[in-house]
């Protein structure tokens, strides 16, 4: 049986690391205050993985991006998935070759899907993560790109079969209306697309404590939880909520530095 998996997000914008809610940014600190404040040195054995997403709304600056990559993988001793904006196969080698072992995309789904199919050929499809931002409108589903601004004009159940049929190894599946609220994943999307998705589903947007983590964890659908809340999770945050998982009977791996 496969491991579950706790994944850390961190959302940079321009130079700065970011809260989110609803797809509304404020920031919280520069690289100086995160590397403080976030010894990912030791993090590295309370998550399994770190996704890093550029999610700046003005023209990006991608060697300025990559030169945080690098700080932060210095130390970081898991996996590292890095997306934003990912336009070129030129600006796809950069992110991997400054750190990170996946690929995470989002836009280029819909607007250059033969590069997707590209990096897939490429990387292979384990190292494709396709990012998905969805919200409940008039009752249903509907997903959007371009950091939450451009509506997907495609039936929420077609568009995830569209990028199954893209070659793509994991779906990050981010709610908006829960982005940053606290308030718990929200599930019942599974409900829709549990008879056709078959790759590994990361749950993200709502967790504010290691008990949405666990809610998530025990869904039998869902392989991995995520949380970009720098807050409800920084200092002893990540240790406690791992330990707590584990004892409770989460499978998740255990390193030699927790009893």
């Amino acid at each position: 049986m496969l491991k579950k998996r706790l994944i850390f997000t961190l959302l940079y914008n321009d130079g700065g690391f970011m809260l989110s809610r609803n797809f509304r940014l404020q920031r919280a600190g520069d690289i100086v205050w995160l590397l403080k404040n976030y010894k990912f040195n030791k993090i590295s054995f309370s998550i399994d993985e770190l996704i890093i997403l550029d999610v700046t709304r003005r023209e990006r600056n991608i060697k300025k991006f990559c030169d945080h990559i690098k700080m932060i993988v210095k130390e970081c001793f898991v996996p590292v998935a890095i997306g934003g904006g990912i336009t070129s196969l030129n600006h796809a080698r950069i992110l991997m070759n400054s750190g990170a072992d996946k690929l995470v995309v989002n836009s280029a789904l819909i607007k250059s899907p033969p590069l997707v199919n590209e990096l897939v050929g490429l990387y292979g499809s384990q190292c494709v993560v396709a990012s998905v931002d969805f919200k409940k409108e008039q009752g249903e589903f509907v997903s959007y790109i371009e950091n939450g601004t451009k509506k997907v004009e495609m039936e929420f159940i077609d568009y995830l079969k569209y990028i199954l049929n893209l070659g793509v190894g994991e779906i990050y599946l981010n709610s908006m209306d829960r982005d940053g609220t606290g308030h718990g994943y929200l599930t019942d999307i599974l409900d829709e697309i549990s008879n056709f998705v078959t790759i590994p589903i990361i749950m993200a947007g709502g967790a504010g404590n290691w008990q949405h983590l666990l809610e998530g964890l025990k869904h039998n659908m869902i392989d991995a939880v995520a949380t970009a809340n720098l807050f409800n999770f920084i200092g002893q945050g990540f240790p406690n909520a791992r330990k707590k998982l584990i004892e409770i009977g989460i499978n998740l791996a255990r390193w030699y530095t927790m009893s």
